[in-house]
């Protein structure tokens, strides 16, 4: 790599960081296709690097999350044994089943899912309801400071067989597809559990560590993390997302899917294509 191309791969991994910190979703989106088209990285070596990128998305942000008082980490942990449950289980499938179709249909869900997502993007905070008694027992409600509404927002999980059922379902396709399951997770909290934008993005964050994490070694074993390449990507990614984890307290929710809407249309056009044997 020249400096040029280092310098290049640096600014576009920092864009990647800023919209993963506040999307909760990895730089992956951004980081594979821009590494492969502009840069002419093999594929392979652009998903080890983008492991290495959500892991940096989620070093940069998830701590000011946390310590901020917007991540949840009870719904976190409880949510993440379905998604390393269904993974695991989405890995010892991938062997009898036809990725192609399961991309196809994911990438519909996602367009689908996009469209509901439009349908609120006038809506700053999910509707104030009661704890179900299953949310009572497990406590998954909390309250976060939003620094833009001046006050602390109460909350409540709504639906959560539902939210689990999903994040069992993001897992399975992120070990059946090899692919992140961040934007799936910001829809079972957002969606499903009706829990506020701000703090499925903040969860989402915390969460996309862990599993990147448990995967990274598999990439590194394969020979798939090339230093020279994932050095800049880290570097850059871990400037944007602690970048953007400054600046999501101080959006509303409806920014935060303002910035969440494209990078689920791109995911899901990515996906159609990609189980249509385009750009695979």
């Amino acid at each position: 790599m020249t400096l040029g191309a280092d310098i290049g791969i640096f600014a576009i991994s920092l864009l990647a960081g800023v919209v993963g910190a506040l999307a909760g979703v990895g730089g992956g989106i951004l980081v594979v296709p821009a590494l492969t088209m502009l840069f002419g990285v093999d594929i392979r070596l652009a998903i080890g690097a983008s492991i290495v990128s959500v892991i940096a998305t989620s070093s940069g942000a998830a701590a000011a999350y946390v310590r901020d008082g917007i991540t949840d980490m009870r719904v976190g942990m409880f949510l993440e044994l379905a998604t390393t449950t269904g993974a695991v289980a989405g890995a010892l499938l991938a062997a009898s089943v036809a990725p192609a179709a399961l991309f196809v249909l994911l990438g519909l869900v996602l367009l689908f899912s996009a469209a509901q997502q439009a349908l609120r993007l006038g809506e700053e905070l999910p509707p104030v309801a009661e704890a179900t008694s299953l949310a009572a027992r497990m406590r998954l409600v909390g309250a976060y400071p939003d620094a833009r509404l001046g006050r602390d927002v109460p909350y409540a999980a709504q639906r959560v067989p539902l939210g689990f059922a999903m994040m069992a379902g993001a897992g399975v396709v992120s070990g059946l597809l090899g692919i992140g399951s961040g934007a799936l997770k910001v829809l079972a909290m957002d969606g499903a559990m009706r829990l506020p934008m701000k703090v499925s993005s903040a969860t989402s964050n915390f969460m996309i560590g862990v599993t990147a994490a448990a995967s990274a070694g598999i990439y590194l074993g394969r020979g798939d993390v090339d230093p020279t390449l994932a050095a800049p990507v880290a570097l850059g990614v871990l400037a944007g997302a602690t970048a953007g984890a400054r600046v999501l307290p101080r959006l509303s929710n409806r920014a935060v899917r303002l910035v969440f809407l494209p990078v689920l249309l791109a995911v899901g056009i990515q996906t159609l294509l990609r189980g249509f044997g385009v750009g695979a």
